[in-house]
């Protein structure tokens, strides 16, 4: 079992299957978190995919978990690209999950998306996951391995919560204002990976939230009440404009609610944490 990519999500997989007793190896970039990971328990491989593919023999007939994220510019996945043709030195592999983003589906207007929904990437980041999601396609057509896609929502959980940004009193859009956002409890995802790998069909595509959508102005009001924080003040929309990153606006700009059916009925995910009501207060150390 090969990880591509340990980090958040990753370590806590890579902990999950080994204490299981399943055989996995990780995949990072840097010495740290090489050395991060050999220290759980867990043997790792450090290979920088910008640079090139994967070691000898290292993914034939395995199974691959594809957590790394895109390189951050542009409009395809060059990362991918590097580790889909370093198959020809590391061998095909026999089935590849792939995390990729409900981005793709670029704004859906509030409205409730499920799998069928046409894919629409407006900002280059959803686009880089789609090209990865395209080039995993061509793949698997070409090589006959197996693919399951992952579009995951929103993740949040113990050591992934804007805390630093409530400490720093950044304003938000009034409630009245915040789009429909969706999320995933990172214990909840790494249940999603497993099943997808043991259970998702060959070639489907599984919507990963926990099926309660809501807006992030509530959100960050409801970390910062358990954090004991200042809730964020709150601006217009247009106001933002002016005052919120480039990067917070896009995700402001898109608006979907995502039904979760499909992974709860075909993967069989019973999920931990269904809600922010139980989910919050298990992200607190």
């Amino acid at each position: 079992m090969l990880i591509v990519g340990c980090g958040y999500i990753g370590r806590r997989l890579a902990a999950r299957l080994s204490g299981e007793g399943n055989p996995v190896t990780g995949l990072v970039r840097s010495e740290a978190s090489l050395n991060a990971l050999r220290g759980s328990g867990v043997d790792a491989l450090q290979v920088d995919l910008d640079l090139g593919g994967l070691p000898p023999g290292s993914t034939v007939g395995g199974n691959v978990y594809y957590l790394a994220p895109p390189p951050g510019e542009g409009k395809t996945d060059t990362r991918m690209q590097h580790f889909i043709a370093g198959f020809a030195r590391s061998g095909q592999p026999r089935r590849i999950v792939y995390i990729s983003t409900t981005g793709v589906y670029g704004d859906c207007h509030g409205e409730w998306v499920d799998e069928s929904r046409p894919v629409n990437p407006q900002v280059d980041r959803a686009q880089r996951r789609w090209d990865a999601e395209q080039q995993l396609r061509a793949w698997r057509d070409t090589n006959g391995g197996e693919l399951v896609i992952l579009r995951v929502a929103g993740i949040y959980g113990p050591g992934k919560l804007p805390l630093a940004r409530l400490r720093k009193g950044v304003p938000m859009v009034a409630e009245t204002d915040a789009p429909w956002t969706n999320r995933i409890h990172a214990d909840d995802l790494v249940e999603t990976c497993l099943a997808a790998m043991e259970h998702g069909a060959d070639g489907a595509v599984y919507n990963v939230s926990d099926g309660h959508p809501g807006n992030m102005t509530d959100y960050f009001n409801r970390v910062a009440d358990l954090a004991g924080l200042d809730r964020p003040p709150t601006i217009t929309l247009e106001q933002a404009r002016d005052s919120l990153s480039p990067g917070l606006l896009s995700y402001l700009a898109e608006s979907r609610r995502l039904s979760n059916r499909r992974m709860l009925e075909e993967l069989g995910v019973k999920l931990r944490y269904p809600t922010l009501e139980e989910g919050l207060p298990a992200s607190y150390p």
